[in-house]
Parts: C-alpha cells; structure tokens; sequence
C-alpha cells in the first residue's frame, strides 16, 4: 500500500481526543505533558515530545495504561475515553455501543456535535440518569 493511502485510511481518534483537549486548555505540550501525572504514585507518565507526535499525527509507540491513566489527568478526559480512543487508532478496535437503531442512531448524530455541544449532552445524559 502507498504511503499516501496508508495516510487516508489512517485512523486518528486518540489523536483527535489529544489534540482537541490540548486547544481547549490551552496548553503548550511541555504544561500538559507536566499536568499528565498518575494518580497513585504522582509521576509524570508521558513526555511532551511524545505528545507532540501524537498530536501532530507522527508515528509513535501505542500508550499504555499507566501513560493514559496520567492523560486522563492532565487531558481531563475520562479514562474510557482514552482507552476506547488509543483502541480504535492503534489496534483497529471497533467497540459496539448498542444493540438497538435507535442507540446507533444517537451515536452516530452525536458525531456530528462539536466537543462542546457533545459535553453539554453528557452533562444533561448524566444528569437524568441520576435523577432516577
């Protein structure tokens, strides 16, 4: 396979996920890769080289679960997320969501949402299933 078809058919979800919550905070790669420590022994799980490959869409090493429990922290992410993400781009994992259309359905209209619109959804979804 070209190179270049290897780059259209590549799947980029954690990179998606790294590169959008690093705008939202605004941060350089250096301050994030700093605030990416794991919540048990405080240390810092990934370099901000690293960060900047994967947010740059570079080859690099699949994260283990030791970095993401830190991207989770420094990303303010949850960790399924992360987890669901690095699955998708680097092992080619498809997770299934729903049994029903109509799950699927709302799965696929909440890819069109924009990362705010799809954490105002959350937010709300959260709050009705707690309210039951």
């Amino acid at each position: 396979m070209a190179a270049e078809d290897q780059k259209a058919t590549a799947r980029t979800q954690f990179r998606d996920v790294v590169a959008e919550r690093k705008g939202a905070l605004g941060l350089s790669y250096v301050n994030l890769a700093a605030r990416c420590l794991h919540p048990v022994t405080g240390k810092q799980t990934v370099k901000h080289a690293w960060l900047h490959r994967v947010a740059t869409g570079l080859p690099v090493e699949a994260p283990d679960y030791d970095m993401l429990l830190g991207m989770s922290a420094g990303l303010q992410v949850d960790i399924d997320v992360l987890q669901d993400a690095a699955s998708a781009q680097f092992f080619g994992a498809q997770k299934v969501f729903s049994e029903s259309a109509e799950g699927r359905a709302f799965l696929e209209d909440a890819d069109r949402l924009s990362p705010a619109q799809r954490e105002a959804i959350q937010a709300l979804m959260r709050s009705l299933v707690q309210g039951q």
